[in-house]
């Protein structure tokens, strides 16, 4: 019996033996658990197939990680709401990618940034800015070149100028603000009696008796900030009477303030307008806009954008000066900093935003016309679809402040403000123009 228990015992031992070599073959790898919080990631499945003989298929993950591009624009908001409709669809077709989006305005940006490039840094991945600024910063080396990412022939004429230097493109074109006049509400002019006018002596006239109506403080409200809702009117005023040539002249420096054309334009326009009561001082303009709706002014210049911050976007109606000949019309523009740690999937999403991005955009609220010319009329949200038929019958030009940028534009704001609250100071102001103008 002992011999019998033995061959047994020796029996099961080589059992165990061949099931410890088995299960070392089975396993194939050990896991390790990190001590450390992984990286967040999206998972891809790998299947494969092994040899004929064991006919068994093993599925691996494959982590891919994701990674966070920030992004900065002067949005807030409902605009803000609009832009991030574009951003979640950029997230949907790509799932490794998380957009951080933060606002800051371009004032502060236009200190900030080339300190930080200059460091060789960033704030962000992606940061939308002026387009002059943007040339400039590009032109230093700072930002990365959208040729052969872009195909220049898709945009507007000329949408592309400013962000380009000596045909290097360092900027993208995102939608654009058309600023193409007065905004009233329907059911005031109904309720008051009140006509648009069709030659410059109606406008006038219009104001005059918008000014009559009891409550009314003034027939149109002054939107303010830092200046620029009061550039856009007086551009609208020059590109009205002196076209787009003279704009473009006046960005640069060809004609100065002070000349007959200009003075004109102000003296027998706009300074009479103002010595007339017939706008209001200047209102931060976000302010403005709850004020006008509610009546206590019957007209406001502003962009397009306006359509997407009333409550009834339908009760809008728009009044351009009689014989307008040319209208801003004003894009976003992005860039990408070379010192972004994710430089492909930056330029990706510059790309998205510069196309398919657009189309998304003027579906939204955001009361913004495309500058890619791929994006048709049926893709715009219905109350802009008007606009953008008027805004396509006149010549499009560059917005004046902006396309001359620095410390100049501050200046002109600034003399507008004084301008609107003191227009017997006009020819100190025209002078102040010329004078702060940067020289060639």
């Amino acid at each position: 019996m002992s011999g019998k228990k033995g061959f047994i015992a020796l029996l099961l031992v080589g059992v165990l033996g061949i099931a410890v070599v088995a299960s070392g073959c089975i396993g194939g790898q050990q896991t390790a658990t990190s001590t450390t919080t992984p990286p967040t990631t999206v998972t891809q499945k790998e299947t494969i197939t092994q040899t004929e003989t064991q006919k068994e298929t093993v599925t691996k993950t494959k982590p891919v990680e994701q990674i966070t591009l920030k992004v900065i624009g002067p949005w807030s908001g409902k605009e803000l709401d609009a832009f991030m409709e574009v951003i979640k669809a950029f997230e949907a077709q790509h799932p490794n990618i998380k957009v951080e989006y933060k606002t800051y305005r371009a004032e502060d940006l236009s200190t900030i940034l080339p300190l930080q490039f200059e460091s060789g840094d960033t704030p962000a991945d992606v940061i939308a800015m002026w387009g002059w600024f943007i040339a400039k910063m590009g032109k230093k080396g700072h930002l990365m070149e959208f040729n052969g990412v872009i195909n220049p022939d898709e945009y507007v004429p000329g949408i592309l100028d400013t962000v380009t230097v000596d045909g290097k493109i360092y900027g993208v074109p995102f939608t654009a603000a058309a600023k193409p006049g007065f905004w009233y509400r329907k059911s005031f002019f109904e309720k008051h009696g009140l006509k648009p006018p069709e030659t410059w002596d109606e406008f006038v006239a219009l104001l005059d008796q918008i000014k009559q109506i009891p409550g009314v403080k003034a027939p149109i409200v002054s939107g303010d900030s830092v200046g620029w809702p009061l550039s856009d009117v007086t551009e609208h005023f020059i590109m009205t009477f002196g076209g787009k040539d003279l704009q473009l002249k006046l960005i640069k420096g060809e004609v100065k303030w002070e000349d007959p054309q200009v003075r004109s334009i102000f003296e027998q326009r706009l300074v009479p307008l103002l010595k007339a009561g017939y706008f209001s001082d200047p209102i931060e303009w976000t302010s403005a806009v709850d004020l006008w709706w509610k009546g206590d002014y019957a007209l406001y210049f502003m962009g397009t954008w306006i359509t997407g911050m009333v409550d009834d976007p339908t009760d809008l109606g728009l009044i351009s000066l009689p014989g307008v000949k040319a209208m801003v019309l004003a894009p976003d523009y992005f860039m990408v900093p070379k010192y972004t740690e994710h430089p492909k999937e930056a330029m990706e999403l510059a790309k998205f935003l510069a196309t398919e991005g657009q189309r998304i955009h003027v579906g939204t609220k955001s009361g913004k016309l495309a500058t890619w010319k791929k994006v048709s009329i049926d893709d715009y949200w219905e109350p802009m679809k008007d606009v953008a038929k008027v805004v396509a019958n006149v010549e499009s030009a560059p917005d004046l402040d902006d396309s001359v940028g620095g410390e100049w534009q501050k200046t002109f704001w600034d003399q507008l403000k004084l301008l609107w609250v003191q227009p017997d100071r006009l020819d100190e102001v025209l002078k102040t123009l010329d004078a702060k103008f940067p020289k060639k």
